[in-house]
């Protein structure tokens, strides 16, 4: 017991160490054992489906052989046999007999010789051969004491007899042993048997099919070899310059592509990982553009907060011009109160907690609040207010807080974005398939065709050199199209270059 578990100790810590070096190994060395593992176990199987082959093969071939030897053999015997009269003549026959048995032999490189029903050898092929001295029973030295066994003799009587093994008292060897019956007149006089060694026969012959069989496997196999490298290169250079192009992502550096080959499942996967890395590649620049947008608005707001109480405190802002500069505190809490709503808003987005809550309410009161809200703004730069007196009752089903914050983004946007004495046009509609249709349109410089189809992005904000939005983190737009896809609705922007600028929603 204890030798046993020492031997299972052993073997599992062998295996335990080849996993180890396995689990190791690249994938292309990985690959490339398996598919030449595989290759060769195949030619194993094969090598040993065909040694089975060739020993069935040969095994017939030698019965069909033999059999045909001493059946025509035992066919000659019955015919002498038939003319035999006396006992001159059987001798006669006999002699014939034992000339034609050493011709076949001879030819067929096999052990023959004709036995009495008794089963001792009365005629071998051996008889007249140098080195042999004849005594007149035609019968070698070596053949006399040849006894083939009686259960031998009853099954060739039923035809014929053939076996490849050790016959005991004939040979030493495993030996092929076929046998047929000679019968004349009706009558079984003899049987004529040939033998031919197993071993020696079947070495040569599987010898020169298994040269030719090794010449063929080294060829093909150093030919499968060289395929199977280049198909696993082909197969993981793909991976490995995914590897090494995260390890740079890690880093910080997103210019690294795969070269995408073909149109298999592995270049759609190589498409894929370019164009995740091209999407990680701009949100990392909107994220830096983020922080650094946020940075500032945070920075802006509460350096003028902090500027202006001190003056207050200190003396240096006089008492009659406090409410002014409260009134300018007031609208910078207000501006940081609005960044850090969208950021918390984005967040809670993100995280997947904004959760709806439906109701039915009148959108076309939600527009008219959210515009009043930017009266004073409206009146000093002079906008033209279009599309009032055409707003009906409009109800919807959705979040009333959440779409009251999308109608306000768009107008905010509007507002910013219309010049001194330019004009906005609002309009609200429903069709009969009950889809709430809202658009809000401004006159402008307009969005620029190249900008156009970021303007939706987290984080994106227009050129800054061709903008007035100098006071936007780039996150009122995500929200609205946020908001509006969880509602189940889109978001559209339409724009001419120093014409106008549209956007609006469908619910």
């Amino acid at each position: 017991m204890e030798k046993n578990n020492k031997i299972k100790s052993f073997f599992a810590e062998r295996a335990g160490r080849i996993k180890r070096f396995f689990t190791h190994l690249p994938l292309f060395a990985k690959f490339l054992a398996v598919m030449t593992s595989l290759i060769l176990i195949s030619y194993l199987v094969l090598s040993s489906a065909l040694m089975v082959f060739m020993s069935n093969h040969w095994t017939k071939t030698q019965r069909d052989a033999l059999m045909e030897s001493v059946t025509t053999n035992a066919q000659y015997c019955e015919r002498i046999f038939e003319t035999c009269h006396s006992e001159t003549d059987f001798q006669n026959a006999l002699m014939l007999i034992c000339n034609n048995i050493g011709v076949t032999a001879k030819s067929t490189d096999t052990d023959m010789f004709l036995c009495g029903t008794d089963g001792s050898v009365i005629v071998c092929k051996d008889a007249f051969q140098n080195g042999y001295s004849y005594s007149g029973e035609m019968v070698c030295f070596s053949h006399r004491g040849y006894k083939i066994p009686e259960t031998v003799l009853k099954e060739a009587d039923k035809g014929g007899y053939f076996k490849d093994e050790k016959i005991q008292g004939l040979y030493s060897e495993k030996t092929f042993l076929a046998g047929a019956p000679v019968k004349a007149n009706g009558k079984i006089y003899a049987y004529v048997f040939s033998a031919a060694p197993v071993q020696y026969s079947f070495k040569e012959y599987s010898k020169n099919i298994f040269n030719m069989y090794v010449s063929s496997a080294i060829f093909s196999g150093a030919l499968s070899l060289i395929v199977v490298y280049a198909f696993t290169e082909k197969l993981t250079n793909p991976l490995r310059q995914m590897s090494n192009a995260t390890k740079a992502y890690a880093k910080g550096d997103f210019s690294r592509r795969v070269d995408v080959k073909g149109r298999d499942e592995f270049a759609d996967l190589c498409q894929s990982f370019n164009r995740m890395a091209s999407s990680l590649s701009i949100m990392e620049s909107s994220r830096r553009s983020f922080v650094a947008n946020v940075s500032h608005e945070l920075k802006t707001p509460m350096t003028t907060i902090d500027g202006f109480i001190n003056g207050m405190l200190d003396g240096t802002i006089p008492e009659e011009k406090r409410d002014e500069y409260l009134k300018i505190v007031s609208d910078e809490v207000g501006r940081l109160s609005r960044l850090v709503t969208s950021m918390l808003n984005l967040s809670r987005i993100e995280a997947g907690e904004l959760e709806l809550k439906l109701s039915d309410f009148d959108l076309s009161n939600t527009a008219v609040t959210c515009l009043l809200t930017f009266e004073q703004i409206i009146d000093k730069k002079n906008i033209e207010i279009k599309g009032l007196e055409n707003l009906e009752k409009t109800v919807v089903h959705g979040d009333s807080d959440m779409l009251y914050q999308v109608v306000y983004n768009l107008i905010d946007n509007a507002v910013k974005f219309t010049p001194n004495g330019g004009n906005i046009e609002i309009s609200l509609t429903k069709n009969n398939r009950g889809e709430a249709h809202f658009w809000i349109k401004n006159s402008g410089a307009g969005i620029p065709p190249e900008e156009i189809g970021r303007i939706f992005e987290r984080f994106y904000k227009v050129d800054k050199s061709r903008s007035y939005d100098t006071r936007s983190a780039g996150l009122g737009l995500y929200l609205c199209k946020t908001i509006i896809e969880m509602h189940g609705g889109n978001i559209y922007v339409q724009s001419v270059k120093d014409e106008y600028t549209q956007f609006g929603f469908k619910l």
